[in-house]
């Protein structure tokens, strides 16, 4: 049996969409554990039962082992108190992870990579001790997630962040994009290390849930559900609610939590808009509930290159919903859209553009609604499907680990 080490710096209670994949890895066959932090995501405080101070070995009620090291809490975000949280889980995961997970052999190390990439070198940590393959699923570009956001402007820092991640790829025995923009452009990086191609699955299908999805009003609903934070060009949302006032029937629901949910609220306010509002963060059982009260999913993006190549895991779930989908960026996303007819795309960060996309939609016959809806849950189905996924990366990670090394056109196939 295949046995596999999950690392990530997000996981369980908190909601992120490897909590999946790793459940759907045991449904095909491998035997997996998941080294990870103390969850204080997003609010910033540890959740309540747990000690971010102390190491622990939790046993999930799916039956795999959840090994948590030390970190420190994400507080209100700022860049010194993420900076702690991030590089308190690196040293965490490689000096008490190793003692805890000394007695225990991994033919895989699977890193998620996610906001930072650094954490990979707990990988390549790892990978030294315990003789296993290590593997990267990168979630987010670096450094040019960091330009893109504001986080990092020094281009001596930024240099200093793209060479600590060509060591990391090149350590690695397969780096895998969450989107096809990410397979070029980490491939140039990798030296011949190969890389490939695993999107964020969709979500299974939810059984009816005791948990109350809110009620949207009786209008032409338009949904944004996910990270409310600065790559989503969320003032630009604004800017087309402003553009819209005049239509009584259209009204765009903000749904999540996130950096910008303060700064929004205040320019909402500020326009006195109310054909728009924010609904908070909801759990992940109510979200069916309100994708079928949606008339429309909204998918945004800044205008950015690098931030344009990145497929968010939120629009798998908008295409499993089975809902039009209005597309606000630029790049890959876009291209599943209009390819697929799953909805309409307009240019990132252009209010002008996305309200006359809004209107269009709703202008449209039902009957032409419910077929961009059917599309969209078909190209779920052939490309996002969550066991097939597993089954197949199961099966890339058994070559790997026991027969031919994975070669970077075999990679990309794949």
């Amino acid at each position: 049996m295949l046995r596999v080490l999950v690392i990530s710096h997000y996981y369980w209670p908190e909601s992120f969409r490897i909590n999946q994949l790793v459940e759907d890895l045991i449904a095909a066959g491998a035997e997996v554990t998941v080294l990870t932090g103390h969850p204080s995501y997003p609010e910033g405080a540890t959740y309540p039962g747990y000690d971010a101070r102390r190491t622990a070995v939790e046993r999930h009620a799916a039956g795999y082992d959840i090994v948590r090291v030390p970190v420190v809490p994400r507080g209100r975000g700022t860049h010194l108190r993420l900076a702690l949280n991030y590089l308190s889980f690196v040293v965490s995961a490689i000096c008490c992870g190793s003692w805890l997970l000394r007695r225990r052999r991994f033919d895989v190390l699977f890193v998620y990579c996610t906001t930072p990439v650094i954490q990979g070198y707990v990988g390549l940590w790892l990978k030294l001790i315990k003789r296993a393959k290590l593997v990267l699923w990168v979630q987010d570009l670096w450094p040019q997630a960091l330009a893109a956001t504001g986080f990092i402007n020094s281009r001596g820092l930024l240099r200093l962040v793209g060479g600590i991640v060509k060591l990391l790829y090149r350590g690695s025995d397969l780096v895998l994009g969450q989107s096809r923009a990410f397979v070029d452009i980490i491939a140039a990086q990798a030296g011949r290390v190969p890389v490939g191609y695993l999107p964020n699955p969709g979500e299974h299908p939810q059984e009816a849930s005791a948990v109350q999805a809110p009620t949207l009003p009786a209008k032409f609903n338009v949904v944004f559900a996910g990270n409310l934070g600065k790559a989503q060009s969320l003032e630009s949302v604004v800017a087309a609610a402003a553009l819209l006032r005049a239509d009584p029937d259209i009204h765009i629901t903000l749904l999540g939590s996130g950096s910008m949910v303060a700064r929004i609220s205040g320019e909402i306010e500020a326009l006195g808009l109310t054909n728009i509002s924010l609904g908070g963060r909801l759990p992940p059982q109510a979200m069916p509930g309100v994708y079928r009260q949606a008339s429309a999913l909204l998918l945004t993006l800044v205008d950015n290159k690098m931030v344009g190549q990145t497929v968010p895991s939120k629009f798998q779930s908008y295409l499993g919903a089975g809902v039009p989908v209005i597309a606000a960026v630029n790049g890959e996303a876009a291209e599943i859209v209009s390819q697929s007819g799953a909805g309409i795309s307009c240019r990132a960060q252009d209010p002008a553009a996305l309200a006359a996309a809004i209107v269009t939609l709703k202008r449209m016959p039902a009957a032409h609604r419910a077929a961009m809806g059917d599309a969209a849950r078909r190209f779920f189905e052939a490309n996002y499907q969550p066991q097939e996924l597993a089954r197949g990366l199961v099966g890339r990670l058994e070559r790997l680990a026991f027969g031919s090394s994975v070669d970077g056109d075999d990679a990309r196939r794949q």
